[in-house]
């Protein structure tokens, strides 16, 4: 017999365990999360400075893009998480929220009613607890720990100080009253170790009774009946398991696992869906698209009078931050950065800058050979938008992910103008005294059609994929404000695939508001705290 829960919450990653977390605070509420993944018990996830060296590894779900046109119709990396906490287990813990102008963008342009910045600044600050800033920007006893980094190299100080010498302004806060600027960034790290959504939230509930977590469990379908969601099949251990439920399912799985577990349960564009061989559903246009990601490039220095955080990573440095979270391993990588406007005119910042005292591109896969340092432009407003689709009916297959980088022009320009800028700023100030040349491109002063070639050859994720599931009102839509998938009874998607439009930073912080929100929707509460 199926077992049966008021709630299955399919995803323990930055949403999901967020949820399930706060749903048993209720004694009386019963909940299955099921994760395909397994315990986040890795050294490597509570070292920060390991992150990458966990790419294409048991802990990777290991995905590919199609080939994309303007990148010389190469393919991408794209590596996600697979274990408690989900990309909050292997992310690079910069703690970061979005502007402003995103949240009601949201709401006047997208339909997402309540998720203007007034309505979801509460739900970041209950999930917050900050070691320095507090009110009224920032919360001081949530679940998630934010903390300044304990290490930070020489190089990371050398370019704020120039970057601020060209003209950008000191900032301590890209969180607060505004978000433009140079500085620091803040970790979800606790002295000194990575805070995943696992250790702030999941931990913590795994003592309730009414709390059950199954690792190793792959999700194949949604049982539908009648239009109504009534529980889940999948695979766990080899056997064939279903849960049904007495309230509602929730999806947590991202933007590449929700969309595709819609679709593998008939859920989303008919003629799609009947190509592939699936029986449909549910008719849902908007299931799968709208995909986007921030596209970042790497902007490479060779340097001198210095090191590079990786000829410190010694076998002394691991054990210290792993017994005391001290030394140069509890650096994030991506230790300071910026925002700012590639042209006038922008209502907000469409460059975020993510500087690394190492040489870091394809994704740190390169194992460094010399001194160098990584100054990566991100795309944070952008404007091109790709889709995912099917491959097979087999949940195990990877579903086709284009994302389209640069499909609109104006992405493209917006990039060259962060490039250019920040190849400027490089040029004064004490980061240059630290630079023995470029290594990336490879002259000092490139033309717009080099920094395009550097651009198409470089460019990367940033991880930061969202809006396969759109949120809104419009026929496109596959969640209302509420986060009910339109037109099927019972079932919500939580996560980074119902952002209507990506967040100007990293979206880890964004997901895990998404979270706390999707909480209080299902057990109808209302944000504790008053709007600003």
């Amino acid at each position: 017999m199926p077992e049966m829960f008021d709630y299955v919450v399919v995803g323990a990653g930055s949403a999901g365990a967020v949820i399930a977390a706060r749903l048993t605070e209720d004694p009386s509420t019963r909940v299955l999360l099921l994760e395909a993944g397994g315990e986040a018990n890795a050294d490597e996830i509570s070292i920060p400075a390991a992150f990458s060296t966990l790419f294409k590894t048991q802990w990777d779900w290991n995905y590919t893009t199609s080939e994309q046109k303007q990148l010389h119709s190469r393919p991408t990396y794209w590596p996600r998480m697979r274990a408690l906490g989900g990309c909050s287990s292997m992310n690079a813990m910069i703690y970061i929220r979005g502007n402003r102008a995103d949240y009601d963008g949201w709401r006047d342009a997208n339909g997402a009613t309540d998720w203007g910045y007034a309505d979801v600044l509460p739900y970041f600050m209950r999930a917050e607890s900050n070691s320095r800033l507090g009110a009224p920007y920032h919360g001081l006893s949530g679940p998630l720990q934010v903390e300044d980094r304990r290490y930070t190299h020489p190089l990371s100080h050398a370019w704020v100080e120039s970057a601020v010498a060209s003209g950008l302004k000191a900032t301590d806060d890209f969180n607060g009253e505004s978000q433009e600027g140079a500085g620091l960034y803040q970790v979800t790290c606790h002295k000194g170790h990575r805070w995943s959504v696992d250790k702030a939230y999941l931990q913590p509930a795994r003592t309730r009774p009414n709390l059950t977590v199954r690792t190793g469990s792959l999700v194949s379908r949604i049982q539908i009946d009648h239009g109504r969601a009534v529980g889940v099949a999948y695979r766990q251990g080899g056997r064939d398991r279903t849960a049904q439920v007495n309230a509602e399912v929730i999806l947590s799985g991202g933007a590449v696992n929700s969309p595709q577990l819609l679709m593998l349960s008939g859920v989303g564009p008919a003629a799609h869906l009947r190509d592939v061989g699936v029986v449909v559903v549910h008719d849902l246009p908007g299931v799968g698209q709208n995909l986007h990601d921030h596209p970042a490039v790497p902007l490479i220095w060779r340097t001198r009078d210095t090191t590079d955080l990786a000829e410190l990573n010694t076998l002394l440095n691991f054990g210290r931050a792993k017994a005391t979270g001290t030394g140069p391993l509890v650096s994030n990588v991506g230790e300071a950065g910026a925002f700012f406007a590639s042209r006038d005119g922008l209502p907000a910042p469409d460059i975020q800058v993510h500087m690394a005292p190492t040489g870091f591109y394809d994704n740190g896969l390169h194992e460094p050979s010399i001194r160098r340092v990584t100054v990566a432009p991100t795309l944070v407003s952008v404007a091109s938008r790709g889709r995912l689709r099917l491959r097979s009916t087999d949940p195990t297959w990877h579903p086709d992910i284009d994302p389209g980088y640069y499909d609109d022009g104006t992405d493209l320009d917006a990039m060259v103008a962060g490039c250019t800028q920040l190849i400027e700023m490089a040029e004064r100030g004490p980061f240059a005294d630290l630079l023995d040349g470029p290594w990336a491109p490879e002259t000092s002063h490139p033309s717009d059609e080099e920094l395009i070639e550097h651009i198409r050859r470089f460019t990367q994720t940033l991880y930061h994929p969202v809006g396969t599931c759109a949120m809104g009102q419009g026929e496109q839509s596959v969640v209302d404000p509420e986060l009910r998938v339109r037109g099927i009874e019972g079932l919500r998607v939580a996560d980074a695939s119902v952002m209507p439009v990506v967040p100007r930073g990293n979206t880890n912080a964004p997901t895990i508001m998404i979270g706390e929100k999707a909480a209080d929707l299902l057990r109808g509460r209302a944000a504790e705290g008053e709007k600003r």
